[in-house]
């Protein structure tokens, strides 16, 4: 007995002598870990604001700790100083269901990096097939359901998100815009109410069919006019990814250009554009089509206007491509951001406004006789692209018939009634059109572009061909068209284009100059390149504005043009007033637009 008690004694006295173990309650706490990650939708869109949870049973223990987060502007959070144990992290955001991750084991000093994708409800139900009782082979299943499944892709970072492509997509999401813009930007009879609402929805039919529907309405200078306005649907169709043939139809209709001498009288046109797209292997694609308009406006006259193009892509960075139209192009909103890039989007919600400018048939008038310009353009560039520079170069010819100027100026009711037989005034913009005389012209154009950071883009543009000039200063406009001469002109332009990351503020900044003093028309017409800039100083502005009770995503627009009022030809009115003849006038126009 008394040697079991001495040997009891003996252990206590060596545990009490020998240290601890590390964990043991007398040693130092262990150290604490961290959840952190990226919060992004189902694009990948980083989503700033959204609310962390951590939750779980070491949690509980942490009073002291802030268990809640927010993302920043990249979508990214951190949750330091975590005790080693299970935890459950919960995300949250406006217009996004709640996503739960759960059973994520934090060891002592470790940092987890946990990314979020969230969706909408809309995704969801997306995500989840139908399957019905035709459907009971799994095998036939999945092949039906391959089409209709999202392609799923890996960030940089680790995150996992949605790949979506123009064909995997738009057969499923419904899409649409509405904007409401401000004033004209005045390019004479034709131009845009000065308050006007525009919209544009596209929806998929069928398996690989697009239907559009967009337009603008205006609003009419009097309780009593019906307003201006314009509706375009479209539909398109993809067979094989080799053929996509379009077919539009577009109604349009104009208020009266002058409503003392031709009271109630208005314009109207119907056109019927159909055009289709052919893509042979990897090299060829073709683009081909026509616009038959139909126009009532003091007698009836109509307009064919067929238009095409070849790209050969002769090697990954390099496109050999032949383009014919019959229409000078009017830049809209849409356009002056697309073409920041090599080409301009064909999808038409980039455009949050459907400007009349963009349909209306570019007329004049002589003796009361109406004229539509009609015009031919052919274009053969080569363009490459090597690291961060591209360059084009490119040969074109011209042809434009009863070509239809833009002039601006107040005249009194008794002058205006004298030269009315000469002029459309326009009724929003204060501007109007002026009948010149017919040229043609031969030129060329080199582009040479570089990014010179990631969100910052510089653009070079030098042109050489006719434009039309007056010849003779304060004329009398009435007689105006008989000095006005074709001559050869050069004209550079320079861009820059980018985004502000953290306001998300996207813009374009262009200037172009035009040699001679008295030129009515820019250097080459029809450029589409990404160095299209319009003349003289031009600024466009298009900023996101944070919205969380919206799905959708909403926006500022503004578009200035020809800020300085440079390039105004001036010209002897009836009435001794001076009114001027301009290659552009200038322009404030902006508004508030919403997508989803």
């Amino acid at each position: 007995m008394f040697r079991k008690f001495g040997f009891l004694a003996v252990v206590a006295i060596m545990v009490a002598t020998v240290p601890l173990p590390a964990w043991s309650g007398t040693a130092s706490a262990p150290i604490p870990g961290a959840i952190s990650g990226y919060v992004r939708d189902a694009s990948g869109a980083p989503q700033m604001g959204a609310v962390v949870e951590v939750l779980g049973s070491a949690a509980q223990a942490l009073k002291a700790f802030t268990l809640k987060a927010f993302t920043d502007d990249r979508g990214f959070y951190s949750v330091p100083g975590l005790l080693p144990g299970t935890y459950s992290v919960k995300v949250s955001a406006p217009s996004f269901l709640p996503s739960l991750r759960e059973k994520i084991g934090v060891r002592a000093g470790a940092k987890l990096m946990v990314n979020v994708t969230l969706t909408t409800l809309y995704e969801a139900i997306q995500l989840v097939p139908l399957r019905t009782p035709v459907d009971d082979d799994d095998w036939k299943w999945t092949l039906r359901s391959v089409a209709n499944r999202p392609i799923l892709r890996v960030l940089e970072d680790g995150t996992t998100v949605v790949a979506q492509s123009g064909e995997s997509t738009a057969g499923h999401d419904l899409k649409g815009a509405l904007s409401f813009m401000a004033g004209s930007p005045g390019q004479g009879f034709g131009s845009p109410a000065d308050m006007n609402a525009g919209f544009a929805v596209e929806r998929s039919l069928l398996s690989s069919g697009t239907v559009r529907l967009n337009g603008s309405v205006g609003y009419g200078t009097d309780g009593q006019s019906i307003p201006a306005a314009v509706l375009r649907t479209t539909y398109t169709n993809r067979f094989n990814g080799m053929f996509e043939p379009s077919m539009s139809i577009t109604a349009l209709r104009l208020n009266s250009p002058d409503q003392y001498a031709m009271p109630g009288a208005a314009l109207e046109a119907l056109s019927v554009t159909s055009s289709d797209r052919i893509v042979l292997g990897s090299k060829l694609e073709m683009k081909l089509g026509s616009e038959l308009q139909a126009i009532q406006f003091m007698g009836r006259v109509h307009a064919f206007k067929p238009f095409g193009s070849a790209d050969l892509h002769i090697t990954p960075n390099t496109l050999l491509e032949y383009q014919y139209t019959s229409s000078v192009p009017n830049l809209g909103l849409e356009d002056r951001l697309g073409r920041n890039n090599d080409r301009a989007g064909d999808d038409p919600l980039d455009s949050t406004s459907a400007d009349l400018s963009e349909t209306a048939p570019r007329m004049s008038m002589t003796g009361f006789l109406p004229a539509v310009e009609r015009a031919r353009h052919q274009e053969v560039s080569l363009s490459q692209r090597v690291g961060k520079n591209s360059m084009q170069v490119a040969f074109y010819s011209d042809s434009i018939v009863d070509p239809a100027l833009i002039g601006i100026g107040e005249m009194t009711p008794g002058a205006e009634s004298a030269v009315s037989g000469d002029v459309l005034p326009d009724v929003y913009s204060g501007t109007f059109s002026y009948q010149g005389n017919d040229f043609a012209t031969r030129g060329m154009r080199v582009v040479v572009q570089r990014k010179l950071l990631s969100d910052l883009t510089a653009t070079l543009d030098y042109a050489y061909g006719g434009v039309l000039d007056l010849s003779r200063p304060d004329v009398q406009l009435q007689d105006a068209r008989q000095w006005i001469r074709a001559q050869q002109r050069h004209a550079v332009a320079a861009k820059f284009s980018g985004a502000v990351p953290k306001a998300k503020t996207r813009w374009i900044a262009s200037y172009r100059y035009t040699g001679g003093h008295r030129a009515l028309t820019p250097v080459d017409l029809f450029d589409s390149s990404p160095g299209q800039a319009g003349p003289y100083l031009n600024l466009f502005i298009r900023q996101p504005i944070p919205a969380s009770f919206l799905a959708g995503h909403l926006e500022i627009l503004m578009d200035l043009r020809n800020l300085l009022a440079q390039g105004y030809v001036p010209v002897m009115g009836p009435d001794g007033r001076t009114l001027y003849l301009v290659q552009s006038a200038r322009s404030v126009r902006g508004g508030v637009a919403f997508s989803f």
